[in-house]
């Protein structure tokens, strides 16, 4: 099947079988290409009336009392084999309910010659790949339901897809259309392939009504994803194509088919989908159209590249050849009349492997490299290398670079391209050398808080030292890398944890019961406490264990409260216990910010300052060297200015201020630093204490006693879940495979097999799925 640029969608008209079928009504003519539809005259609209009675179709070709086989020849045959040359191909059931289109898309499982054209485009798909040795090719499948404008992944209920709850969207990129979650099965063989389709089939949604006792009540979209790469070539380029095969729902009238309640809701739907597929075909149609409605719905969406795009399309148009369906038949028509108008251009998707078109490259450099010797040497340019620098070149270069930056070199000697892309790179190693030194020198007062260790961050001189000479760093002999802060380094009364202990007060005074008059409160060391609540060593901040309570058994474990304490008061409890040198250290850094900070902003209007002198002085020389100038200078023998006294002061002055300039700039500069490495300090203590205290808060108040959640929790289960057993593998299907060897044809092997495959699958698994009439609202 050749693929030209700007082909049409062809349409093919299939009847479903009745022996009452409207002879009058519709004629089939002898070109087997053109049919007649004619509606009988409406007596009630009187003699003269508008009435059009007749309509004549041309389509492609008209399948009257056709086979399953004589279908797929006609229609699908040549679609696989060009889908197999790369390019991407579709084929639609259009028609109404009941007209047959399940029917011949995916055909009658039950029987083996009775399949329909998926079942026949995956054994000719696999018969071709075996017969296309030079080609290594993958299969993958994938399906597709759109039910009430949500989209479903047929094929999640398999093993391997069950934990992936992702939802679903439909993309799109330089690629095409595609739909992001749907998940892509590979298939090795025919069977696997069947076994996946069948496993679509049970989960889609169906109904009964008046018209159909099987009505499918979703538009369903089974895609075969092919992938070509050549085993003898060693290119870069293969071929991704794809076949969609659409089942669309059945255009459905409700005052024949006699619907209610959510087979009613389904019906309105599909309805709605459909015209909005239409409305999509007519703007196609329709040259001046400059917009095309596809993302009214998800299905014109996910047929984007079908309709208008790159795919090779067929449409089978299903009609009911009954007298009573003539309206349904005539406008199915209609809908492939118009699809006929649609011109696609198809095209062989090339994509391209990164690492042999690397190699590719490699070769082609190669090549290049020779061709631009040769021309070096015909220009007398045989000195110029365009190999990676040695060893001995790139130290040599690292000289020159030092000397350039000590200001002993004018000018680095300039080759060719890899020489300046050596000289950057070695630029830019300088300048890191030169955080890095920085960094270091920062390292020397400020050890970070590393992950793991309880505390870890403290200025190791300057600042927190005791009168014992001890430091806030050194060594405790424990191997504890923190010592012993001194008293005076604590935070006693710091304004803003004075405020939250008075604000949680004034909350805990509001909260209690009012006290009658003339009656004192309890105290903390008189009030009584239940016996549960209190575990040795561990008393609330402020009481006391009474003497008339018995303590707890050491092995008991300490109950916690029945409602959590709000998380400001259990934070100012964690400070003062468990984060205690957490906090402190987080203290001792936010003090050295502070005055870090405070040191900068001197130096800062001390540059300044600075910088107005110089500025001043300079205009001072400037205007004695002018009036020295109008009065004439004074040369001594050797011809060089003689300048009086004052402004020699100036001019040693004005030396001394900008050497203080410079002295202060670089302080500050480094100033800046400590600043900025004393921050990610703060800001990494304090995400510290902050993780210390969540995790303090949820062992301490919200972790759980149940010893069963707790183990699950400890081996990764998450709780809530529930844990199923899975059957045993009967062997069934051995025994069926040795019988079918000696009874089936071999080519129906591989469906009877996928069929009893899917069928054991439904029944041990019948228990852990929900039916599919409940599986959606």
């Amino acid at each position: 099947m050749s693929a030209t640029r700007g082909k049409r969608v062809r349409c093919f008209v299939r009847t479903r079988p009745t022996p009452y079928f409207a002879k009058e009504l519709i004629k089939f003519h002898d070109d087997k290409k053109t049919v007649t539809a004619r509606i009988p005259k409406d007596d009630r609209r009187g003699v003269v009336n508008n009435q059009q009675l007749e309509w004549q179709f041309k389509m492609d070709g008209i399948l009257h009392n056709s086979s399953q086989d004589q279908v797929f020849d006609e229609v699908a045959s040549d679609m696989v084999t060009s889908t197999l040359d790369g390019y991407n191909g579709t084929l639609m059931c259009y028609g109404q309910t009941g007209a047959g289109k399940t029917f011949s898309i995916t055909g009658a499982t039950e029987g083996f010659y009775q399949r329909g054209i998926i079942p026949r485009a995956i054994a000719q798909t696999f018969r071709e790949v075996d017969e296309r040795v030079e080609q290594a090719i993958t299969v993958r499948i994938s399906y597709l339901e759109i039910y009430n404008e949500g989209m479903f992944d047929l094929l999640s209920t398999l093993p391997e897809t069950a934990a992936d709850s992702s939802p679903m969207a439909i993309v799109e990129d330089e690629n095409g259309v595609s739909v992001k979650g749907l998940s892509l099965h590979v298939a090795h063989n025919e069977e696997e392939a069947l076994n996946l389709l069948f496993e679509g089939e049970t989960n889609r949604a169906i109904a009964m009504h008046s018209l159909n006792k099987n009505s499918s009540r979703s538009h369903c979209i089974f895609t075969i994803h092919v992938e070509s790469r050549s085993r003898t070539q060693s290119k870069a380029a293969y071929t991704v194509s794809k076949l969609n095969f659409v089942d669309l729902a059945g255009s459905e009238r409700l005052k024949k088919t006699g619907s209610s309640g959510n087979v009613q809701r389904e019906a309105m739907y599909i309805n709605k989908s459909l015209t909005f597929l239409e409305q999509a075909i007519i703007a196609l149609a329709d040259k001046n159209r400059e917009h095309v409605p596809y993302r009214q719905s998800k299905l014109t969406h996910a047929l984007k590249d079908s309709i208008g795009g790159n795919c090779n399309t067929i449409l089978i148009a299903n009609i009911w050849g009954e007298a009573s369906q003539i309206e349904e038949t005539i406008s199915t028509l209609r809908f492939a009349s118009r699809m006929m108008c649609i011109s696609n251009e198809p095209s062989i998707n090339t994509r391209y492997d990164p690492v042999l078109m690397v190699k590719q490259l490699e070769h082609e450099i190669r090549h290049l490299k020779q061709e631009l010797a040769m021309h070096d040497t015909l220009s007398n340019r045989a000195k110029v290398s365009y190999d990676p620098l040695s060893e001995s070149q790139l130290v040599e270069l690292q000289r020159q670079v030092h000397l350039y930056l000590k200001d002993d070199l004018d000018e680095i000697e300039i080759v060719n391209i890899r020489q300046v892309k050596e000289v950057f790179a070695m630029f830019k190693g300088a300048v890191k050398n030169m955080e890095g030194a920085m960094e270091a020198k920062l390292r020397e007062k400020y050890t970070l808080l590393e992950k793991g260790e309880g505390v870890g961050v403290g200025l190791q001189e300057g600042v927190g030292v005791d009168g014992k000479g001890g430091q806030v760093g050194e060594l405790d002999g424990q191997g504890f890398g923190v010592g012993v802060a001194p008293p005076s380094s604590k935070m006693a009364n710091a304004p803003i944890i004075a405020a939250k202990k008075q604000k949680a007060k004034k909350s805990k005074d509001r909260a209690s019961p009012t006290q009658p008059k003339g009656v004192a409160s309890p105290t903390p060391s008189t009030r009584e406490t239940p016996q549960e609540e209190l575990t040795p060593g561990k008393l609330t901040t402020g009481e006391t264990l009474s003497a008339n309570v018995t303590p707890a058994t050491p092995h008991a474990p300490a109950p916690r409260p029945t409602t959590p304490p709000p998380r400001t008061e259990a934070f100012e409890e964690f400070k003062k216990e468990k984060g205690s040198e957490i906090y402190r250290i987080l203290s001792e850094n936010k003090e050295i910010l502070v005055n870090k900070k405070t040191l900068c902003k001197k130096l800062a209007q001390s540059v300044n300052d600075t910088k107005q002198e110089i500025d001043k002085t300079r205009l001072i020389i400037e205007r004695k060297r002018n009036e020295r100038l109008e009065q004439g200078e004074f040369v001594d023998e050797e011809g060089e200015t003689i300048i009086d006294e004052d402004e020699y002061e100036l001019l040693m002055k004005l030396k001394d201020l900008k050497a203080g300039y410079r002295r202060d700039y670089d302080e500050l500069r480094a100033v800046k630093q400590e600043v900025q490495y004393c921050q990610r300090l703060v800001e990494q203590c304090r995400q510290r204490l902050i993780q210390e205290f969540d995790a303090w808060y949820s062992e301490s108040f919200l972790a759980t006693d149940d010893p069963i959640a707790s183990t699950m929790e400890g081996i990764g289960i998450r709780a809530g879940t529930v844990i199923r057993s899975r059957a045993p593998l009967e062997d069934e299907q051995e025994k069926f495979e040795r019988l079918q060897q000696d009874l089936l044809d071999p080519d129906a092997a591989p469906f009877y097999n996928a069929k009893v495959r899917t069928e054991w699958r439904q029944t041990t698994n019948a228990a852990q799925r929900q039916p599919a009439s409940f599986r959606k609202p």
